[in-house]
């Protein structure tokens, strides 16, 4: 750290934390290049990507525990003075990390983990009593004050950890992989319980994720990540509908990737054929179509774009999941239509899609 005293500069815009060209190597492995991007006061934030991406170097970074080679980090304070984290120790940012194995004391009660941050501050003892008996009625743990961390649940450890964290009321709270030692039903209810505490403390959550369900249906705004870089921001719709490269495409949701040239007003795909093609595009032009599962359909033999054999046929509920084997194609064709797939495994159709609803992206790979 370069000291313990902020420096305090005139904030330029509304974002809460803003990031501006940080760098971060360790030897010859680059784990963060040139990263930069704003989060807004309030907003639930997702850092997403495969790991080694450089999400958790970032928020260990934001929290005080990597020093940036390059690079600036600030955080707009309660008097609208940009502060700069770097300049400060961990101790002293107003800033909470919650840890992927939560950390719980195990000789404490869920009360003396929770009351633990604010003892050391030193603050009143009714004061400290009175905060711990709210943030336990918030996260439903009231019943569980005198228990250990080893009487509990998964789920209910979850909530000690979280409550420990905002207790301390924080302006940004850092959370990384919160949910990954959760079995799948209890993962479900906690997505739901982070959403509804984040909005109801009115604190700004970061999450590093690599599970792209759980950044879609947490996040406000997400950061796709990769090999140190960020490849875009964006709200979960607008990453899905509109990925910025053939990575994020990949990356976020399923789909089908056909990758080609533009010809004559379409793109020729080798060993497929010439598809219709949306938009204007120069002949010649290396380019991707990225086609979501359900925006395709299976169809008639020879009523469709293309002809596959399905390969296989998922059923999940309200919805199936087909998968065909197209001649020319190194991956499977997927569609995904409502409810029950009447397609036999090893049977013909066609598939069909609209030319507006595919994304059309720059071949660079």
């Amino acid at each position: 750290m370069n000291s313990a005293t902020a420096v305090t500069t005139g904030a330029n815009s509304a974002a809460l934390l803003d990031i501006r060209a940080v760098s971060k190597s360790f030897g010859s492995v680059v784990a963060l290049d040139d990263v930069s991007m704003q989060i807004q006061p309030n907003e639930f934030f997702a850092l997403l990507g495969p790991s080694g991406c450089g999400k958790t170097t970032l928020l260990r970074a934001i929290a005080g525990f990597e020093d940036p080679d390059q690079g600036s980090i600030t955080i707009l304070g309660t008097d609208g003075n940009a502060i700069t984290l770097l300049d400060l120790p961990p101790n002293r940012r107003p800033v909470n990390l919650m840890f992927q194995s939560y950390a719980l004391f195990p000789h404490m009660s869920v009360r003396g983990n929770v009351a633990y941050g604010l003892q050391r501050e030193g603050l009143p003892k009714d004061e400290v009593a009175r905060r711990v008996d709210e943030v336990l009625t918030t996260v439903a743990l009231t019943d569980k004050a005198d228990a250990r961390p080893n009487q509990l649940s998964g789920g209910q450890r979850q909530r000690v950890a979280l409550a420990r964290a905002i207790v301390k009321r924080p302006r940004l709270l850092l959370l990384d992989e919160p949910l990954s030692a959760l079995d799948r039903k209890v993962r479900a209810e906690m997505q739901l319980e982070l959403k509804r505490l984040q909005r109801e403390f009115g604190i700004t959550f970061v999450v590093v994720t690599h599970d792209q369900d759980e950044a879609m249906s947490l996040a406000d705004r997400i950061a796709v990540m990769d090999q140190g870089r960020v490849q875009q921001v964006a709200d979960p719709v607008t990453l899905y509908r509109n990925p910025a490269n053939l990575f994020v495409a990949d990356f976020v949701g399923e789909s089908t990737i056909l990758r080609g040239s533009a010809l004559s007003g379409g793109i020729n795909v080798p060993g497929v054929g010439h598809l219709p093609l949306a938009g204007t595009h120069a002949d010649g032009d290396r380019i991707a179509l990225v086609l979501r599962p359900e925006e395709c359909r299976c169809v008639g033999e020879n009523a469709g774009l293309l002809v596959g054999q399905v390969m296989q046929v998922q059923f999940a509920g309200g919805s199936s999941r087909v998968a065909l084997g197209v001649s020319g194609l190194p991956q499977p064709f997927l569609v995904s239509m409502p409810g029950v797939c009447e397609l036999a495994v090893g049977s013909t159709a066609g598939i069909t899609w609209r030319p507006e609803t595919a994304s059309v992206l720059k071949d660079d790979q």
